[in-house]
């Protein structure tokens, strides 16, 4: 099980999980399309596409399933990548084809500047094969938006089992 922390300022989210398991297994866990599909999405979602250019100016497409089989696309464009350090990406909604959309496309209420927000994640190795991955997001949607995170996160730690 990993150690976790979050708080929510305003609207900005700070997750911090330690996870039982080295950087590196972490690392490919979050940045590898098919262990992406194994984690991404809150509890009881699927993830079917998963598609990554993972590189400065690459883009992702994700798709998370929601258990009454509606599909919602997320896409963004990596703007910073320190190998096994930091991620910055951004994020916004999209389409099956990785157009950006609005949030009201999918029924999200709320202000978004430009309709999209940044994803910073950083991991470190810290104790004896362990990782902490800390995650922030400027502009959360909503209030469920840290609950969804966790839960992603904990299917994040079971998929680093498997």
């Amino acid at each position: 099980m990993a150690e976790q922390a979050a708080t929510v300022k305003g609207r900005e989210i700070f997750i911090e999980r330690v996870f039982d398991a080295p950087l590196e297994l972490v690392w490919r866990t979050w940045t590898e399309p098919e262990r992406i599909k194994l984690w991404w999405g809150p509890k009881d979602f699927t993830c079917p596409v998963a598609k990554s250019d993972f590189r400065i100016g690459g883009k992702y497409l994700y798709c998370m399933r929601w258990p009454d089989g509606k599909d919602y696309w997320s896409g963004g464009v990596y703007r910073e990548i320190v190998p096994m350090e930091r991620i910055v990406v951004s994020d916004y909604f999209a389409d099956e084809h990785g157009n950006k959309v609005p949030p009201s496309h999918y029924g999200v209420k709320g202000e978004f500047p430009n309709d999209e927000g940044v994803l910073t994640v950083t991991f470190a190795a810290v104790g004896d094969g362990k990782t902490k991955l800390t995650l922030h997001t400027p502009v959360a949607a909503d209030e469920g938006e840290t609950e969804g995170w966790n839960e992603s996160l904990d299917k994040f730690a079971e998929a680093l089992r498997n």
